[in-house]
C-alpha cells in the first residue's frame, strides 16, 4: 500500500490500534497527524514514528476543529478514538452511558463531519471508522459500548450515501478481541483466553498491526471502488457461532488453540 503524497489523520492515534495505523501509514510514505488527548502524549508518539501531533479531544468540537485546521486538508481520516468499560445493564450509570457515547459515537460524528467539509472541495478522500464485532452482537456487560459501536454503522451507511457524489469513500473495520492495553489483563490470563479463543476459528486473539493493515487497505487506492462496507477483522469469531475448538486433538498452548491432527 502506498500513501506517498497523502495527508492522513488518526484520532486516538497515540496508543493501540490507532498507533499501529499511524505507524503503518507513516511507513507507507504518508504524512501522518496523530490526534489524541494531551494525557496520552500524542507528541511523543508522533516523534517516535516521524509523524506530527495535535492534542485534541473528540468530545470537544472546538478542539477537533482546531486540530484539523492545523493538519490541513486530509486525504485519509481514521476515526479511531474510543473507550470501553464494563457494567451490567442495571448497573450502567447515566454518566458511563453518556461518556461512552460522547467519545465513541458523537466524537465519530464530529470527526466525520469536519473531515467531509474539508474533503468535499477536493472531490476525493477516504474515511475509515473503527467499529467492532460488538456492532453486531450483544455481548453482556457492554451495553453502552455495544450501542455506540452499532451506531457507527448508521453513520457509515448514511455518510457513504451522502458523500459518494463527492468522491469521498467511507468504510469501517470491525475488530474482534485485539491485544491492546485495554485487553492486556485478559491476554495475560490463560484461564480467560483459553475459553474465549475456543470461539475464534483461528484459535487466537489479534494484534493491532493486523487491524491496521485492514484499515490501511480501506483507506488506500487499492479500495477505490469500496464504500459503505464493513471489514471484519476477528479471526473468524463471528463465523464460529457454536465454537471451533474442543476436539480431542485440540490443546491450548497458553496463547492459542492448536490442532495436532
Amino acid at each position: 500500500m502506498n500513501f506517498h503524497g497523502k495527508n492522513a489523520v488518526v484520532t486516538g492515534g497515540a496508543n493501540g490500534i490507532g498507533l499501529a495505523i499511524s505507524k503503518g501509514v507513516a511507513a507507507a510514505g504518508g504524512a501522518v497527524w496523530i490526534f489524541d488527548r494531551a494525557s496520552e502524549n500524542p507528541a511523543e508518539a508522533a516523534r517516535s514514528i516521524g509523524a506530527r501531533a495535535c492534542a485534541a479531544d473528540v468530545t470537544d468540537r472546538a478542539s477537533l476543529e482546531s486540530a484539523f485546521n492545523e493538519a490541513g486538508v486530509p486525504d485519509a481520516v481514521f476515526v479511531n478514538a474510543g473507550i470501553g468499560g464494563t457494567a451490567p445493564l442495571e448497573d450502567t450509570t447515566s454518566e458511563h452511558w453518556s461518556r461512552t457515547l460522547a467519545v465513541n459515537l458523537t466524537g465519530a460524528f464530529h470527526t466525520v463531519q469536519i473531515a467531509a467539509e474539508r474533503m468535499k472541495p477536493a472531490r476525493r478522500g477516504a474515511i475509515v471508522l473503527t467499529a467492532s464485532t460488538n456492532s453486531f452482537d450483544g455481548e453482556a456487560d457492554l451495553i453502552a459500548y455495544n450501542a455506540s459501536k452499532a451506531g457507527l454503522l448508521g453513520i457509515l451507511h448514511t455518510a457513504a450515501n451522502e458523500l459518494g457524489p463527492y468522491g469521498i469513500r467511507i468504510n469501517a473495520i470491525c475488530p474482534g478481541l485485539i491485544r491492546t492495553r485495554l485487553t492486556k489483563a485478559s491476554f495475560a490470563d490463560p484461564g480467560v483466553i483459553s475459553d474465549y479463543f475456543k470461539h475464534i476459528a483461528l484459535g487466537r486473539g489479534g494484534e493491532p498491526e493486523e487491524v491496521a493493515q485492514a484499515a490501511m487497505f480501506l483507506a488506500s487506492d487499492l479500495a477505490s471502488y469500496i464504500t459503505g462496507t464493513t471489514l471484519v477483522v476477528d479471526g473468524g469469531q463471528l463465523a464460529s457461532k457454536f465454537g471451533t475448538w474442543g476436539k480431542p486433538a485440540d490443546r491450548f498452548d497458553g496463547q492459542r488453540w492448536v490442532r495436532s491432527e
